[in-house]
């Protein structure tokens, strides 16, 4: 008798402990690392303010607005198939935001709060500084030096293939070599859009005259074609890779043991934060982008540029002491975290118009895209072989240079399942991209002259 009752009581509780299973899932669920009923209550906060017009116009307001947009699409992005495959994140808080803005999606309070932000308290300019300044300070010593002996020939074969190959099918989809090169090719090679982009813009905008939106919304279209190219490219070697051993690293760059170890080694890290050293870490980014503003005014040179100048020469030269960069890279690495999504946000908001996005797509724009890269990987290819690397790896490694940043590197790297050529992933698109917007700025002003 006791075990036919103890059957319908397992049986009426099934469904209340799939309720409170789904409950309990729901409000586990994080947005980033913010639990979802949180998440919805700061989302309604900010949301409820924006539509009575109640958000304040300043940083805080502003930096309200971009942080839940970007945490929110951020993960939307990472979490669509296809989409996450190339840098969705970036991509979807880059363009929804354009789309919402062209659409009348956001009331003037929104507008205003976002543009005291990003344009008036420059915080645009803050996260370019920090993600250039302590991403160059935080690079080994020896990956620097070293990397960029070792990876300077195919960087620059693959670079001058990339401009000769995007400048002939350029012309002949009818772009003038000026446009070609400077709005197509540099962009696709700059770095990214944090550390290429965003200093263009500004460099682009001093020389030629206009505000930086305006060229954020010329270039940025181009590093997103490259990105995704790089990534199929990447996809494809890995797979060639498989079929032809002779050629296959395995994710080792070069053929000599002993000197790939070298690049290989890992860095000790401590896994606490010297917040004091953080603080001293922002003085450094301040005073290096204060500094290229007074380089500016000695060589002529867009003080961004003269920063990255700086930066480098710096670490080089072993100038700084070494906590002090660990510092300035700690904060680095807190910025890359936080705050690229919301970045974007920013950027897609105010700087990328969707109707001059629109206007510069078309066939021939990706055909051109396409043939920079693809260009740049195949003399990555070819250039390895001759100088005692693995060619699947030199030319991925070399493909990276067209990626967007440190995001495009994990993506390209992922997608050929070889995340230990991170280091010299880095080199490639750091200070590649470093040297591109350098000399892109010169050459630019030598033209605007």
């Amino acid at each position: 008798m006791a075990k036919s009752l103890e059957h319908p009581i397992k049986t009426s509780d099934t469904p209340n402990a799939g309720i409170r299973g789904c409950l309990r899932a729901i409000l586990a669920y994080e947005i980033g690392v913010i639990p979802l009923p949180v998440f919805l209550g700061i989302a309604l906060i900010v949301t409820l303010s924006a539509h009575l017009g109640l958000m304040p116009k300043n940083m805080i307001g502003g930096l309200a607005i971009i942080m839940t947009m970007g945490v929110f699409f951020g993960q939307i992005g990472q979490k669509l198939p296809i989409l996450k495959e190339i840098g969705g994140g970036a991509i979807l808080c880059l363009m929804l935001p354009s789309v919402l803005v062209y659409f009348g999606f956001f009331g003037a309070s929104t507008i205003d709060a976002t543009k005291m932000l990003m344009k008036e308290a420059n915080f645009l300019y803050f996260v370019i500084a920090s993600l250039v300044v302590g991403s160059i300070l935080g690079m080994s010593r020896i990956v620097l030096v070293q990397g960029m002996m070792r990876m300077f020939v195919p960087l620059a074969v693959g670079t001058l293939a990339a401009v000769a190959s995007g400048m002939i099918v350029g012309k002949l989809f009818g772009y003038s070599f000026y446009h070609t090169f400077f709005f197509i090719i540099v962009p696709i090679i700059g770095g990214g859009i944090g550390e290429g982009i965003l200093p263009l813009s500004l460099a682009y905008s001093a020389i030629l005259g206009g505000t930086p939106d305006i060229y954020v919304a010329q270039l940025a279209p181009a590093a997103v074609v490259g990105n995704i190219v790089a990534i199929i490219c990447s996809g494809y070697l890995a797979r060639l890779a498989l079929k032809r051993p002779s050629i296959n690293g395995e994710g080792t760059l070069i053929r000599d043991k002993s000197e790939n170890d070298m690049f290989t080694a890992k860095e000790e890290s401590s896994p606490l934060v010297d917040f004091r050293l953080m603080g001293a870490g922002v003085l450094l980014i301040c005073a290096f982008f204060v500094f290229g503003g007074l380089l500016e005014k000695v060589v002529g040179i867009p003080g961004p540029v003269m920063m990255i100048l700086a930066a480098v020469a710096f670490k080089y030269l072993r100038v700084l002491p070494e906590k002090l960069e660990k510092g300035a890279n700690t904060f680095y690495k807190f910025v890359s975290a936080a705050f690229i999504w919301p970045v974007m946000i920013g950027l897609g908001m105010l700087y990328v118009p969707l109707e001059s996005v629109v206007k510069v797509f078309s066939i021939g724009y990706v055909v051109v895209c396409a043939s920079v890269v693809i260009s740049m990987t195949l003399a990555g290819f070819f250039i390895g072989y001759l100088m005692k690397m693995f060619p699947i790896e030199s030319a991925i490694v070399t493909c990276c240079h067209s990626g967007l940043g440190g995001t495009g590197d994990v993506a390209i790297l992922s997608a050929a399942n070889r995340m230990s050529l991170m280091p010299f992933a880095q080199i490639s698109t750091r200070i590649g991209g470093a040297s591109t917007v350098i000399l892109a700025t010169i050459l630019l002003r030598a033209f605007a002259a």
